[in-house]
């Protein structure tokens, strides 16, 4: 009998771990790292909260402004849209959750269907999405807050409320004006502003100056710190700031819609369907996060019943309340004034009641603090898994013996996110958050395909069946025939670019060219394997929407991805304990 050959490098680029094998998963704490594993304190209502928790925040009280800006009332029609490719996915993600009741979130799913490199490069875009995500929320809980603060007389030096970068750059942007000669009148007000912070800040050596976002620092150090303290304590804070910020966008809902004025509503899309489509970056942000939902699987009392309840649940709410939000916003003023950073408050300082500007203000604030203490949850518990799984250090899955928490997890975390926030500025990182997400789900809709493409599937929730084979193309086709009708400039743009000769022009049709492509492969492999109709909409709405975020935000993403790729070669592939069960 002749010796088998041992595994090829390939073979264990993609080796899957079973569901059975998932499900049997030792704890967290195995191999020694604490004497006891997460606790299991969430229901139904907990999670739907911090789903909730996760989606209304920034986008509610931040980005909804520019989009609206953008788009005009229609912008409402674009939440719709975006909420429907987040449903196909929250679908995909009940069924994985219902039958993987485990920590990880599209990380596991992704190794029950994709194998080990696919999972650990989800994992890594994950890392990107919570951190950069909390960053960007950090930056902007700092602003709110240090803005309330000026409200009621106290004032913190400036130099402690601008990341160091954004201080720095400005003010050699200013500075090479002044070189140059030039009016400084042509400077902006935001660089004018890093000028007069960077001068008049404290000196710690030579020509470099204490200036921090002190703010924004401490706010993740304090939502760490109550992560780490338990999931219990976690999830209760979660729930009064949701009640809160429910009921003050049930004031708003209430109180604006007496001064809503229909003329505003006309035109309902003045800027047409690519000015509806350029907020798509924003309006997705919004949604970012409701995946984190399912991270605490091994802290649901009941996992594989109030998993996919909590996301329909929470992702439904959330719809509902942006796209009412949206229209009494675009109803009390024109569209056209809505380019702010605080348009709930605008709106009503704008219409005379001051009162409820400064409420919003307020509820801002803790509206960010419930979404960075959703990602402060969800990180931890998806390095916990990566580390169990053995490609991460052990380190990453020790689980404190009191608090029931990925510990050293935890901190890494408040870490990756307090220090960035602190010192850098934000610049593309909304993009580049909102690529990291869509290509979580993206992943999660076309695992669905892999395990259970005819919904034959024993789980207590699963994706509903429906027989994609004439329905995929005949969906692209009308698609294809809208946009001819309704976007024929964007049309037009593109075949000018790809016609130009010009490489500038055309890398930026990259992304919507390959996605072109992959439509008419996936047309012609659901027609020929009968593919279940919604996860195949779900992956392509999904990729989609990736195409709209820009090649800037891709090569950033690919850089992100180079990075993973080399610790996974150095490191995680030849610590996976699958090497263990290897034949």
């Amino acid at each position: 009998m002749s010796t088998p050959l041992p595994p090829s490098r390939a073979s264990t680029l993609f080796r899957r771990k079973s569901i059975a094998q998932l499900q049997s998963n030792p704890p967290a704490d195995a191999d020694g790292h604490g004497h006891a594993g997460l606790a299991r304190h969430l229901t139904v209502r907990d999670l739907t909260a911090l789903g909730i928790a996760a989606v209304i925040g920034a986008g509610i009280f931040s980005t909804i402004g520019n989009a609206s800006h953008d788009g005009g009332p229609a912008v409402s029609l674009l939440f719709v849209f975006t909420a429907v490719a987040c449903a196909f996915s929250a679908l995909c993600y009940a069924q994985f959750a219902a039958t993987i009741p485990v920590s990880g979130s599209a990380y596991t799913y992704a190794y029950a269907s994709f194998g080990e490199l696919v999972a650990w490069i989800i994992g890594w875009a994950l890392i990107m999405e919570y951190a950069v995500g909390n960053i960007v929320v950090a930056i902007s809980w700092s602003d709110y807050f240090t803005g309330l603060l000026d409200g009621i007389g106290l004032h913190i030096p400036d130099y402690l409320t601008l990341g160091t970068q954004s201080a720095y750059k400005g003010y050699h942007e200013v500075l090479d004006m002044m070189q140059a000669r030039q009016p400084l009148s042509e400077a902006s007000p935001a660089q004018l502003d890093a000028y007069r912070v960077w001068n008049s800040a404290p000196a710690l050596f030579g020509d470099f100056k204490l200036v921090c976002d002190l703010p924004a620092f401490c706010i993740t150090v304090l939502v760490t710190a109550l992560v780490y303290i338990g999931i219990k304590e976690s999830k209760t804070a979660s729930n009064l700031l949701v009640l809160l910020k429910l009921a003050v966008v049930a004031v708003v809902i209430a109180v604006g819609a007496f001064y809503v004025k229909s003329a505003n509503w006309t035109p309902f899309a003045p800027n047409g369907v690519g000015g509806v489509l350029k907020g798509v970056s924003a309006v997705f942000f919004a949604y970012i996060g409701f995946d984190a939902i399912s991270t605490t699987a091994e802290e649901c009392k009941n996992p594989q019943r109030d998993l996919p309840r909590a996301m329909i649940y929470a992702l439904v709410i959330c719809t509902v309340l942006y796209v009412i939000i949206t229209l009494v916003l675009t109803g009390m003023v024109s569209y056209k004034e809505l380019g702010v950073g605080d348009p709930l408050s605008f709106v009503f300082k704008k219409v005379g009641v001051d009162w409820l500007a400064g409420v919003v203000a307020v509820s801002a604030v803790f509206a960010m603090t419930s979404v960075l203490l959703v990602f402060q949850i969800g990180q931890p518990r998806i390095w916990l898994t990566m580390s169990r799984d053995g490609l991460l250090p052990p380190v990453f899955a020790r689980v404190h013996p009191k608090f029931h928490t990925p510990s050293f997890s935890t901190i890494v975390t408040g870490f990756f996110v307090g220090v960035p926030a602190l010192l850098l500025n934000m610049d593309l990182v909304i993009d580049l958050t909102s690529i990291g997400t869509l290509f979580a789900f993206a992943l999660v809709c076309g695992g669905i395909l892999v395990i259970d493409p005819y919904g034959r599937s024993d789980a207590r929730f699963k994706v509903p069946y429906v027989n994609g084979r004439f329905l995929v193309p005949l969906i692209l086709l009308v698609g294809g025939v809208l946009l001819l009708n309704y976007n024929r400039p964007a049309i037009n743009e593109f075949w000018q670019a790809l016609t130009s000769g010009h490489y500038d022009q055309f890398r930026h049709l990259i992304p919507m060219i390959v996605f072109l492509l992959f439509c008419v492969g996936l047309a012609v492999v659901s027609f020929t394997k009968r593919l279940s109709l919604l996860p195949v909409l779900g992956l392509l709405t999904n990729l989609y929407l990736m195409t709209q975020l820009g090649i800037s935000n891709w090569i950033l993403f690919f850089g992100w991805l180079i990075i993973g790729l080399a610790i996974y070669f150095s490191y995680s592939n030849k610590h996976s304990k699958l090497n263990a069960v290897r034949v």
